[in-house]
């Protein structure tokens, strides 16, 4: 079953990987720094389409983030 949990866990495992810093990924999703942190620590989920910028950004796949096969 996929869970809120699993997709945060996704998230913050792309972020890390990703190479880039948290100011870095903030600018340029045009959001705050703290909320890059928030994602990392699994406290929040980005917005809809934060996500979907997230993806574009990191090259991922959003089925792979959202655990849809």
């Amino acid at each position: 079953m996929i869970t809120l949990d699993l997709i945060k866990a996704k998230v913050a495992e792309a972020i890390k990987q990703s190479g880039l810093s948290q100011s870095e990924l903030a600018r340029r999703l045009n959001i705050r720094q703290s909320n890059i942190s928030h994602y990392i620590k699994g406290d929040k989920m980005p917005a809809l389409d934060t996500l979907a910028n997230l993806c574009v950004i990191l090259d991922l796949d959003a089925n792979e983030i959202l655990c849809v096969k």
